[in-house]
């Protein structure tokens, strides 16, 4: 059975209430991967609340691209146990030109051998702008996926891939090996993030997504939703146990 974890800013507005009732609740559920945002900012928060309840987190999402101190990022990351570091944002403003796309790729390789040197790997999330976005008939993805070197990696959110018209399934059996990591996450496909919902009950195909990647680390993760999160990551958790195999 492949990873499943949970990607933490969906619970966000409790981790800043208390973080460690937040963590405890989400290993109640089952869930004993984790994967934390900003880590770099809570390390030592965050390692106390995995430890004492017994989770891991084989990755975190910061903003390291756009760092000035990206070494002590990675520092962060080691002292958590996380294994691949993923930067989850760049805006769709410095996705629109193929210079833009070449110099996020050149700096995402150089921070790669930063990652490689302390035993990690590190890659980036996409939202819907990257596929949605257009150079020369390709996707901005594209562009910049043809100049990344072999060893970074990608987590596909795999419902702002549809929002950005791309088909999910087909664009993770394109990237291949790459992709180490995918966020499960349904609703509509109009991207309205009000009325997403737990894995299997929107529009999305998640069964044919995990099908197209078989071996990449489930991360479920809402940006939003109407009922009470929890519940909502009990139900998707329950859905992949049901239905991932």
């Amino acid at each position: 059975m492949p990873t499943t974890s949970v990607q933490l800013y969906s619970v966000r507005d409790a981790i800043t209430e208390d973080l460690d009732a937040t963590v405890a609740r989400l290993a109640g559920i089952g869930l004993t991967t984790m994967e934390p945002y900003a880590f770099h900012q809570r390390t030592e928060d965050y390692r106390r609340a995995f430890d004492a309840n017994g989770v891991t987190a084989p990755s975190g999402h910061a903003a390291v691209i756009d760092s000035d101190s990206p070494e002590s990022i990675l520092d962060s990351a080691t002292r958590l146990g996380i294994t691949t570091v993923i930067d989850p944002f760049i805006p769709a403003e410095r996705w629109q030109t193929p210079d833009q796309i070449a110099a996020l790729a050149e700096r995402v390789n150089s921070l790669a051998v930063l990652a490689a040197e302390r035993g990690l790997g590190f890659g980036y999330h996409n939202h819907n702008w990257e596929l949605r976005t257009r150079i020369e008939g390709r996707t901005a993805l594209e562009v910049f996926v043809g100049q990344l070197e072999a060893q970074v990696v990608l987590e596909v959110d795999t419902y702002w891939a549809q929002v950005g018209g791309a088909d999910p399934a087909a664009l993770l059996r394109e990237l291949g090996d790459r992709v180490r990591l995918i966020h499960v996450k349904d609703g509509t496909a109009d991207g309205d993030v009000a009325k997403q919902q737990p894995a299997g009950s929107g529009e999305i195909d998640v069964a044919g997504i995990l099908a197209a990647a078989p071996d990449a680390i489930r991360v479920i993760e809402f940006d939003a939703y109407s009922g009470d999160m929890f519940d909502g990551i009990a139900a998707s958790f329950a859905w992949l146990a049901d239905n991932d195999r």
